[in-house]
């Protein structure tokens, strides 16, 4: 490489000719040329991505070496410089746009220089490692890039979004245990319903995150699968035929991913359906987060006007004009997270259908937004436990009171005195603002006794029939 005259770019040459290169710049002409033909929406590929494609540049550097096709100093200089890029050193030498050539070829590329030119300086100077024969040896961008979605969604979902999950829950279990006593109004249609405890709604809550994280272990069997060794359209073409089993067997290494060859590679590099269904398990949790964090607004509602069931803890003022206001500032951050998801998957469905023939064309925006779903999700799950979830106090008062003069109490007598007649009890003790064991002991026989155990809220939570056959 030479310097140019003004000693701020250098002149790199490539198979399409010259090309200026930033003089501090490691990646080369390739991705120089995609810096100018793609200046669309400054969207990088995020750092996961990037630690992906490090990991998979070492894993094939050793492999290579393995099957001697690749000399011990190469690979000795590609794999420390791709550890490097593992650690995140140099990712701000990966400056392309989201918006590129379909298959993330000129993202490989960035790849392929950065470690290159980085092993350049390790040795000294000189060229000693080619980006396309050496760092780029058995591979292709149309498998590196479905497998570093691959990789790096794996590596996500398994450091940071799965224990993202498993603290919520085990936060909301938790708080459902600590609130079991508390006997509040159900809702149906937001409208009062017969009574529910605390601790059962928030174990509802809780259910849900369980059965999420069941949902995103269950597409781990395809997500593991890696199309590296297919190399141009799945036929493995200048790739030794062990590659892939061997490079998938030092990825698993490298990362403790139950990680293996694909099982078939023009389905592999042709087809995103896994990254579909990854982001419709994550869209499936944000929909559920959705109504976690909706139902908390609700019940934080007030304090005058609205439920008041619960306070959630105060972080920050609520209004600009308005003193003293506290809004749920936390739960309609997740829910904004829980739009944003929804919205991603839109994008990776649409993006997922564009296998034409050989190759998906759109790798590079199925990976940014399968990867973003990925981590908002895993942060606004602990954001939620530890700032909403952890620290709302209950209003015991409040509740008790709403839930006494509820007239759909009067639920639990219809196998006694009838659905029509117990409808009566209650029109009339919402019309006359009533408690319906007042009501109910003027229109029945029923005793006072038999009316406190039939009517104990707490009682009715438990679920089964209270009475049977007919009483006046």
């Amino acid at each position: 490489m030479t310097v140019s005259d003004d000693k701020t770019y250098r002149i790199e040459r490539d198979s399409m000719g010259e090309m200026r290169v930033p003089a501090d710049a490691l990646y080369g002409a390739s991705t120089a040329r995609a810096v100018e033909n793609f200046p669309i929406s400054g969207l990088r590929f995020p750092r996961s991505f990037i630690r992906a494609l490090g990991l998979i540049k070492l894993a094939a550097a050793r492999v290579n070496e393995e099957l001697g096709l690749l000399s011990p100093e190469k690979s000795r200089l590609i794999q420390e410089a791709a550890r490097e890029v593992i650690a995140g050193r140099w990712d701000a030498h990966f400056p392309l746009d989201i918006f590129q050539t379909g298959s993330g070829t000129s993202t490989n590329m960035n790849a392929n220089e950065v470690i290159a030119n980085r092993a350049a300086q390790l040795a000294g100077g000189g060229r000693p490692v080619h980006p396309n024969d050496d760092v780029n040896m058995g591979q292709s961008s149309n498998d590196v890039i479905p497998s570093a979605i691959h990789l790096a969604a794996s590596l996500m979902v398994a450091e940071e979004l799965l224990p993202a999950l498993a603290h919520l829950q085990a936060t909301l279990e938790r708080r459902a245990a600590e609130t079991d006593d508390v006997v509040k109004m159900g809702r149906t249609h937001l409208m009062d319903a017969m009574p529910v405890r605390l601790g059962q709604a928030i174990g509802g809550w809780a259910a849900q995150v369980a059965h999420a994280r069941q949902r995103l272990e269950a597409t781990q069997p395809r997500l593991s699968q890696l199309a590296l060794g297919g190399t141009a359209v799945g036929t493995g073409i200048n790739a030794h035929h062990e590659f892939g089993r061997r490079v998938a067997a030092v990825l698993s290494e490298l990362t403790g991913l139950p990680l293996r060859e694909a099982e078939n590679h023009f389905e592999a590099q042709a087809a995103q359906d896994t990254a579909a269904e990854l982001s419709g398990q994550l869209k499936a949790y944000a929909a559920g987060l959705m109504k976690i964090a909706n139902d908390l607004r609700w019940m934080n509602s007030g304090p005058q006007g609205g439920l008041a069931e619960i306070e959630l803890p105060a972080l920050q003022p609520g209004s600009s004009i308005m003193p003293g206001k506290v809004n749920p500032v936390i739960p309609e951050a997740v829910m904004m997270v829980c739009a944003q998801v929804i919205g991603n998957d839109v994008t990776v469905t649409i993006g997922a259908q564009m296998g034409n023939f050989e190759l998906n064309v759109m790798l590079p925006v199925i990976a940014y937004n399968l990867l973003q779903s990925i981590q908002i999700l895993a942060n606004a799950s602990r954001v939620l436990a530890d700032r909403a979830v952890a620290g709302f106090t209950v209003n015991r008062e409040r509740i008790a009171e709403v839930v006494e003069k509820n007239p759909i109490l009067v639920t639990a007598l219809n196998p006694i005195i009838g659905y029509d007649r117990a409808a009566e009890i209650a029109k009339r003790a919402y019309a006359e603002g009533r408690r319906v064991k007042e009501v109910a002991a003027e229109m029945t026989d029923l005793s006072p006794e038999e009316l406190d155990r039939l009517l104990d809220p707490a009682d009715l939570t438990r679920g089964g029939i209270k009475g049977g056959g007919s009483a006046g």
